[in-house]
């Protein structure tokens, strides 16, 4: 097993508030404790001011960088296609989040299923699965866990916040409401408002799940999974992930029928064959109400409502006093973020009188390309993230 390959361990943090209270969730709803599931890389300088914390993306895990086989707390959901670190090509040693250098940090988001309290875990009321009793979360309160975690590991401020995808509008929300507690914020094909198009696409997906027979309002843990529901959801979503031009050269040249998945259709092609093996792959690695929880989160994002701002001039005012760097990435065959979605991003930093470092990553890949083209990304990240 090579060095950038060890075997990583997780760590649990059983989070609560302080006085042991509930933890009080944005939208209504309260959790009496929340267990977060993370990992980490590298060490904590003396100072505890090399620290960087990663935010996931929809249906990443905590798992950034290594091997990982054994994680008991996701249970069967841990399967091989999860094992490896999803961004192996940017985190571990001598890479762009070099972690000889620094102390990297990720969390399984709340609502997970990989470790972190989610609607498959265990409510201690009830002592059943919260399933539909689950409530909702925000992406303010992805930012309140992560600074509770910091509490915990007893770090101020952190080196920089990392965030692709979803994960980019944790990170700016992180940014705009604990603007003390970081120096430099990297957003990876992400946004600052989700769209018309893409609430409308995530729509569907909410859809696909709860028409599922088997879906019986969330609460399925014990009688069966909204299995189909789960992978058209997927399917859909997918197609938004890669470039059309990808999806011929991904696509197997001979039509593989999936069982009796679709009843009296026949899969015709290739694409629709390769399609329906990413939905069912994905169900054996995930849960539907933790999928409809992060959507849900993402669909209803606006980064002046989740920092209780008036404006965007007065949101980003506080990253302008606290001096923050940005630096933002745009992907030119995205179909999940637009570029103009960047592109506003980057205009709004400018006008509150801060200066981003914005990039355009020339790819076929689509919204994936920060997964599977490291090289892309990695000198512009290791610059953003020396010190002055």
């Amino acid at each position: 097993m090579s060095k950038n390959q060890e075997r990583v361990q997780s760590k649990l943090f059983q989070a609560v508030t302080v006085g042991d209270s509930p933890l009080n969730l944005r939208e209504g709803g309260e959790l009496r404790a929340v267990q977060l599931s993370y990992e980490s890389w590298g060490q904590l300088n003396a100072g505890k001011s090399n620290a960087i914390l990663i935010f996931h993306a929809l249906s990443g895990s905590q798992h950034v960088s290594g091997l990982n086989p054994d994680l008991p707390e996701a249970g069967s959901l841990w399967n091989e296609d999860v094992h490896d670190g999803w961004w192996n090509g940017c985190v571990g040693p001598g890479k762009a989040i070099d972690t000889n250098k620094h102390f990297v940090l990720c969390f399984n988001l709340l609502g997970g299923c990989y470790g972190s309290t989610g609607p498959a875990s265990t409510n201690p009321t009830t002592g059943e699965p919260y399933g539909s009793t689950f409530p909702h979360v925000s992406i303010s309160d992805q930012a309140r866990v992560a600074s509770l975690l910091l509490d915990h590991l007893g770090i101020e401020c952190l080196q920089a916040v990392v965030g692709p995808s979803v994960g980019g509008l944790a990170s700016l929300t992180f940014a705009t409401n604990y603007p003390e507690r970081v120096r430099t914020i990297i957003s990876v094909a992400s946004g600052i408002k989700t769209t018309v198009l893409n609430r409308l696409i995530l729509f569907e997906q909410i859809l696909a799940i709860e028409n599922d027979p088997f879906f019986n309002g969330g609460d399925y843990y014990d009688v069966g999974h909204p299995d189909l529901g789960l992978a058209l959801a997927r399917m859909i979503s997918h197609k938004t992930f890669v470039h059309l031009d990808a999806f011929e050269r991904r696509a197997r040249r001979d039509v593989i029928q999936q069982g009796d998945a679709l009843s009296w259709y026949q899969v015709r092609d290739q694409f629709q064959s390769y399609m329906l093996y990413q939905g069912k792959k994905f169900v054996r690695r995930f849960d539907a109400n933790t999928y409809l929880r992060i959507i849900d989160m993402w669909s209803r994002y606006e980064a002046t409502r989740e920092g209780d701002a008036e404006d965007e001039a007065e949101l980003f005012e506080r990253c302008r006093k606290a001096n923050h760097r940005f630096l933002v990435f745009s992907i030119d065959s995205d179909f999940c973020f637009y570029p103009e979605e960047q592109a506003k991003l980057v205009t709004t930093l400018e006008e509150a009188g801060l200066e981003p470092m914005y990039l355009t990553v020339h790819s076929d890949k689509g919204h994936d390309s920060f997964l599977l083209e490291p090289a892309l990304y990695a000198p512009h990240i290791h610059y953003a993230l020396r010190e002055e």
